[in-house]
């Protein structure tokens, strides 16, 4: 039988309200991917990001025109010509990846040179808000071993301080989503290193960076909307310390492969991070993020409801897939 691709928009609900420098949500819109081929069923999920100019119907539509070439059995290393990195390209991916693994028997753990595979320690996103709101979430998290703490904004050195004497223990990431100005980054970046912080994600707009080549990094720097694929990375070296990847924007997990690899020869540290997406989208990043310096892949943990059955999460550590969820 030749090999049936369907499609489904589903939403969950977030457990409150989510903000970054952006906007604010409280769902989760994602797409769902399934390839049907008669015996067996991989299913990918996707979150479309307005940031890189994708909606629902768009990548919808965009997995919907490669049934034939998905009836025609299209491999994974063909799809990476066939489609642009992005949203619908890691639906597609991840689906041939689970497929295979139900087809074969083999994991894609396995495949992929990840066993055995170890629970991870991920991070956890504090959203963006007023000091006294963040050292209040902060408050609550306090026993987390790692925050991601949301920023970006006009009052942000008020914001750590306050993150931080709320959780004194907790190792921070700071994520700027392109909120800082080549006014603000060089004292942003002192009163970082000077409360101790581990990480800066995208201060500044991607390719409105170039200050980050010629000012000190007291706090290592972490490139996220300016990495997509393996070709943005050697335009990177100099700037950035370390590069986020997400399997939404290198549209998959056979490209993110590609891309961590090239990221480790050329010095980069590696983090491994999310939309916020359900315990489908996360299950291919976690072992994508084996022997990761950071990860960030707590998209269920800011969900009202997740899929069932999900990823196992304890505290902060959240297990390897099992097969009934995917790969």
């Amino acid at each position: 039988m030749a090999r049936v691709i369907s499609v489904e928009a589903e939403r969950f609900p977030i457990a409150g309200i989510f903000t970054i420098s952006r906007g604010s949500k409280t769902e989760a819109e994602v797409i769902t991917c399934i390839i049907n081929d008669g015996d067996h069923a991989g299913r990918g999920e996707c979150v479309p990001y307005k940031r890189y100019g994708e909606t629902m119907d768009g990548v919808r539509d965009a997995i919907q025109a490669m049934s034939g070439q998905i009836a025609d059995g299209i491999s994974r290393a063909a799809l990476l010509g066939a489609m642009p990195a992005g949203a619908a390209r890691n639906a597609v991916d991840c689906a041939l990846w689970d497929l295979e693994a139900k087809m074969t028997g083999t994991s894609v753990a396995s495949a992929i040179g990840v066993v055995p595979t170890s629970a991870l320690e991920t991070a956890y996103t504090l959203s963006l808000g007023e000091p006294e709101a963040m050292a209040a979430q902060a408050r609550a998290n306090a026993a987390r071993p790692l925050l991601k703490v949301k920023i970006g904004g006009d009052n942000d050195i008020a914001r750590i301080r306050a993150v931080r004497q709320a959780a004194p223990d907790s190792r921070i990431i700071l994520d700027a989503n392109e909120g800082w100005t080549d006014e603000n980054i060089a004292a942003n970046l002192a009163f970082a290193a000077e409360q101790g912080i581990a990480l800066i994600e995208q201060p500044l707009p991607a390719g409105h960076d170039e200050i980050l080549r010629r000012i000190a990094h007291p706090v290592p720097i972490c490139a996220d909307e300016s990495v997509h694929e393996a070709k943005n990375l050697a335009a990177l070296v100099g700037l950035y310390d370390a590069v986020n990847i997400k399997l939404d924007k290198s549209g998959g997990l056979t490209a993110a492969l590609t891309l961590r690899d090239r990221a480790r020869e050329l010095g980069f540290g590696v983090m491994v991070g999310c939309m916020v997406g359900t315990s489908l989208a996360m299950a291919p990043a976690v072992l994508l993020a084996q022997g990761a310096e950071f990860v960030d892949l707590d998209g269920p943990l800011l969900l009202a409801r997740d899929r069932v059955p999900g990823l196992v999460y304890r505290g902060s550590l959240v297990s390897p897939p099992e097969p009934v969820l995917w790969g």
